[in-house]
């Protein structure tokens, strides 16, 4: 979990700064380390302070909202949140890929709202950030900087050693200190744990989605929500246990892959 989401506050109005911070002041997870009041003031302390979300006015001298973000560069850029007086800029906001857009006056749940949007968004690209540090350790153990994900797996059989193609497994269920492996209507258990098959299966393709299970991305139906919990039912009708950890990353890799229609 993210310790303190570091905040940067850019509006030309002392008072609209002020009625961020008042907001933002019952939160124990947010830190606010800066203002600024105009556009080179706010693409200055984007640099010199690195903070993890931007409050960012549309309207400010000299630089406006959107040219700020011209200027700093959007692969450079925190999450923003836009705040404006005026809901024309509102198309344009989520255009320059903001992550929310609040009007003044500022409505409490409706700013309450928006920080529940940023914490997903941060604990999304915090979870991308691991798994990024994740691989390049296990790519530099093996000293292959350009380490490729595993294609197959070998499972022992009563007459034989059988070899699964990676891309026949629908999914992957833990059983102790082995795992399942779910192909078509066979499983077959291999003497590995879940835990170790997902430092080596591609990421692009698996996710863990629960302590005891893990899915191939493109076997995805739907996601839905059961009374006993949410679960991921697969093209052939199974269903996987998706816990409510890791459910908002499930949502994303989907959305990004476009492999779900929800």
């Amino acid at each position: 979990m993210i310790n303190k989401i570091r905040v940067l506050i850019a509006d030309d109005e002392p008072l609209a700064r002020r009625g961020v911070r008042q907001l933002l002041a019952p939160h124990p997870d947010i830190m606010v380390i800066g203002e600024s009041r105009n556009g080179p003031e706010t693409v200055f302390a984007l640099g010199a302070l690195k903070p993890d979300l931007l409050f960012l006015d549309v309207q400010m001298p000299e630089m406006d909202g959107f040219a700020v973000l011209r200027a700093r560069g959007a692969d450079r850029m925190p999450p923003v949140v836009f705040v404006t007086a005026h809901d024309q800029f509102a198309i344009r906001a989520f255009e320059a890929q903001a992550l929310d857009y609040l009007m003044k006056p500022l409505n409490v749940e409706r700013f309450e709202a928006a920080l529940e949007k940023v914490r997903e968004r941060l604990h999304l690209m915090q979870a991308a950030d691991l798994a990024g540090k994740l691989a390049a350790l296990l790519a530099a153990e093996r000293g292959e900087r350009d380490k490729r994900s595993i294609e197959r797996l070998v499972v022992s059989t009563a007459v034989s050693d059988l070899v699964i193609p990676v891309a026949e497994v629908d999914w992957i269920s833990a059983e102790d200190y082995y795992a399942r492996l779910h192909v078509g209507t066979k499983t077959y258990l291999v003497r590995e744990s879940l835990s170790s098959l997902e430092t080596r299966l591609d990421p692009l393709h698996f996710a863990r989605v629960h302590r005891a299970a893990m899915l191939q991305l493109d076997r995805v139906r739907e996601l839905r929500t059961a009374p006993g919990g949410d679960e991921a039912i697969l093209l052939d009708g199974s269903r996987v246990p998706v816990s409510r950890r890791r459910r908002a990353v499930l949502d994303e890799l989907l959305r990004r892959s476009n492999r779900c229609e929800k």
